[in-house]
């Protein structure tokens, strides 16, 4: 079991909660904590998950900067409605719109969105938190440009994995059309990516451009021809998807995620370094004034022979 110690010390300095059901725990960093940047929802990020004997998540992200926006763990989500926040090109600057999960965000004078940047959050919005001993639910409520919402996330640990539910209802006047894709920044052990790492789909991916730095796709899979260094990507559009379906194996760890979305893709993004190998899936979500959305993802953690 490999777990960084530098983030071991920087998760001791913020609040955070832990859940467990025997066989699985899991470490959740709690919202406005270690993380507070802009681009990604705020609510259940694991900078740990343990089942026999070994560790899922971790510091894949050498900087501990809260305000960066990605130094973040876990499986994190970010929801974009025309490539920018909820309301963005519907406010001036100097007014704010939402980004789902984080709050009200004030748009400067600019050209136009920048997913990275780090904004000033104007009004981070009321939450909540609920948790039993194997479950936890992070509530989360905020208005700006005419819309607003209740949004609900509730990680639920299983037997040998864990299931995310969302609900989002749209407690404005607008109607909430977004899209929203996981990250799932997994660390297998704590194991470099390359040649033991095997990225897998029910269809077979078709690369935008060609994957550059040694990864190549073989059938339904992605593959590494050598352990990436430091710096350098493998990363594509993937075309040609078909189910919310995917799974990440490191055979050095000898374990393996599987993970399955209850929601048709819009998009599947596949980007990795040295650290992490991470597919994207992207889903629309849409809820009408007064309506709620529903979806979860599921993840099945399982033993492969080294």
């Amino acid at each position: 079991m490999i777990v960084p110690l530098l983030f071991l010390a920087l998760a001791a300095d913020y609040p955070q909660a832990t859940i467990t059901n025997g066989t699985v725990t899991a470490k959740l960093m709690l919202p406005g904590g270690s993380y507070q940047g802009t681009r990604f929802d705020w609510a259940g990020i694991i900078s740990s998950l343990q089942w026999q004997g070994h560790e899922f998540f971790g510091q894949w992200n050498p900087s501990n900067d809260p305000k960066l926006h990605d130094a973040i763990t876990g499986p994190v989500e970010e929801f974009l409605s025309n490539d920018a926040g909820l309301g963005y090109d519907d406010v001036k600057p100097g007014e704010a719109f939402l980004r789902i999960g984080v709050g009200a965000i004030r748009k400067p004078e600019e050209k136009a969105f920048r997913r990275f940047a780090t904004y000033e959050i104007v009004d981070a919005g009321k939450r909540t938190l609920r948790s039993g001993k194997n479950w936890i639910e992070f509530g989360h409520q905020a208005s700006a440009a005419g819309y607003s919402y209740d949004y609900r996330k509730t990680i639920r640990l299983e037997k040998s994995g864990f299931v995310i539910e969302h609900t989002l209802k749209n407690t404005g006047k607008k109607p909430i059309d977004t899209q929203v894709y996981n990250h799932n920044f997994f660390m297998l052990d704590g194991a470099t990516i390359g040649p033991d790492t095997v990225v897998r789909f029910p269809w077979q991916p078709q690369p935008d451009k060609p994957f550059a730095n040694g990864g190549e796709v073989r059938g339904n899979e992605i593959h590494y021809q050598k352990e990436l260094p430091a710096g350098p990507s493998v990363a594509a559009d993937l075309r040609g998807f078909g189910a919310n379906d995917a799974s990440i194996e490191n055979h050095k760890a000898g374990v393996g995620v599987h993970i399955v979305g209850d929601q048709p893709l819009t998009k599947l993004y596949f980007w990795s370094i040295r650290t992490v190998a991470c597919p994207e899936p992207y889903v629309r979500i849409q809820a009408a004034p007064g309506k709620e959305a529903k979806w979860r993802i599921r993840y099945e953690l399982y033993k492969i022979a080294k």
